[in-house]
């Protein structure tokens, strides 16, 4: 089981908004000694939304999925994860509920618009129209709920809702499995190397330490950083076990010196 995050919507795909979900989201599940394993971005069609539901519903991982949970003709994953669930859409009695509070806030007393039968309230109880079967997530924000089935879980894209919805889907579901398989990283700047070069022991610290994943993040060079990294530099380093990581971190970072490479080590926060 790991983690993977899905944003819904036109409007980040062309451009009019910038997706924010998923550094929080990274955020988040760092904090809890978690990781992010996978991200997928869909505009608002019916079939591309419904395959993609389908096919993560029938694995293991857990799934956050932000937009288009709502009541407009651009909204469609609630409809699509009732058909790749193979379920009717019903009003969750709970979201009835919350929905109805709702309503009756905004109303402040004024009778037409308490009235839960007008053709205005009647639409909005279609935001609490949800899979049959699921679960409520709550939206401190506003009230009107997402939702979960199975391990997927599905909020607005609002960031002010989806956030707060995230952090209590980790809370309530997953506490767990924090802080259980932390990894660690060590890692070190290599200056003016060709990643051909250091691929040979890059793969033999892997093979050497089950446990362990080498990284590699070559730049052309950032002044911005300073004189010595506006050179070609390669962020060079390994993430696993504890153990394993520090053992591997001195085979790697030995293997680039006796190649005749200069480097400079990193803090364990990745400063220099």
């Amino acid at each position: 089981m790991g983690f993977g995050l899905i944003v819904i919507g036109d409007e980040i795909l062309s451009g009019r908004r910038e997706d924010k979900h998923m550094r929080h989201l990274v955020q988040l599940l760092g904090e809890r000694g978690l990781a992010l394993e996978w991200a997928e971005y869909i505009g608002d069609d019916r079939d591309r939304i419904t395959a993609t539901l389908r096919r993560t519903l029938a694995g293991p991982d857990v799934v956050f999925c932000t937009g288009g949970i709502g009541a407009t003709p651009d909204d469609h994953t609630r409809q699509c994860a009732a058909v790749a669930l193979g379920v009717p859409l019903a009003l969750h009695p709970e979201a009835r509920t919350l929905i109805t509070q709702r309503i009756l806030e905004m109303a402040d007393g004024d009778p037409v618009k308490a009235d839960l039968d007008n053709p205005d309230n009647r639409h909005r109880f279609k935001m609490g129209e949800f899979p049959a079967g699921a679960r409520i997530i709550p939206n401190s924000y506003n009230r009107i709920p997402g939702f979960s089935v199975a391990d997927h879980h599905f909020m607005p894209g609002f960031p002010v809702m989806a956030w707060p919805m995230m952090e209590w889907v980790l809370e309530n579901y997953y506490a767990d499995r924090f802080h259980r398989d932390v990894q660690h990283q060590r890692a070190f700047y290599v200056f003016e190397a060709p990643e051909s070069n250091l691929t040979p022991l890059m793969e033999r610290v892997e093979a050497a330490f089950a446990g362990v994943r080498v990284f590699s993040l070559p730049s052309v060079g950032d002044a911005q950083k300073g004189e010595v990294f506006a050179r070609r530099h390669i962020d060079l380093g390994v993430k696993g076990d504890l153990e394993q990581v520090a053992s591997a971190y001195v085979m790697l970072r030995d293997g680039v010196v006796a190649m005749g490479y200069e480097i400079i080590e990193q803090s364990e926060d990745g400063t220099a």
